[in-house]
């Protein structure tokens, strides 16, 4: 089986709007911004033999202040741009009790599956981070940009950016390939 870089979305792919401390998702694909670097990383994390798998959580949908045609259209932008195999969303709030909801691992382990103990997920939150530890991949990595939030969930790997997570794993001699 191939390994998979799981990868958030806002702070990772593209710009958060941060608010107070805490990072928030852009509101249409228009404000969609790709961060400084990340079609460059993820055309060397493809080469190093990964699958690339953004696992976002979207629970404004859940709490009606988006739509869920708008976050398929800014993953659909993102798609057109960068080469990403797939995207897996979470719509649903807390309160929903949702599987896939990180910190859950319901994103990482659902079909099709990736060899997870190869595997590593890149995030920018402790949500994130928490979701790969219970999903058993091999390492996560947080993009470490000071939000206002507690980290229950520490990282394997703080980097700056995905540039330099894809340069870790290149250095670690990682790859995705079986």
């Amino acid at each position: 089986m191939t390994a998979a870089v799981f990868l958030d979305r806002d702070g990772v792919i593209n710009q958060a709007i941060v608010r107070d401390g805490k990072p928030y998702p852009p509101d249409s694909p228009a404000d969609l911004v790709v961060l400084p670097g990340v079609p460059e990383a993820l055309a060397r994390l493809k080469r190093q033999g990964f699958a690339l798998v953004v696992v976002t959580n979207q629970p404004d949908v859940a709490r009606g202040r988006q739509r869920r045609e708008v976050v398929e259209a800014m993953h659909a932008r993102l798609a057109s741009e960068l080469p990403i195999d797939e995207f897996r969303v979470c719509y649903h709030d807390d309160r929903d009790d949702c599987p896939c909801r990180k910190p859950r691992p319901g994103l990482l382990t659902q079909a099709p599956d990736y060899d997870l103990a190869r595997s590593v997920l890149v995030g920018d939150r402790w949500r994130d981070i928490e979701a790969g530890r219970r999903a058993g991949v091999r390492a996560t990595m947080l993009i470490d940009y000071g939000y206002r939030e507690q980290l229950s969930s520490q990282p394997d790997v703080r980097v700056e950016s995905l540039s330099a997570a894809a340069q870790w794993l290149e250095d670690q001699g990682l790859t995705g390939h079986p």
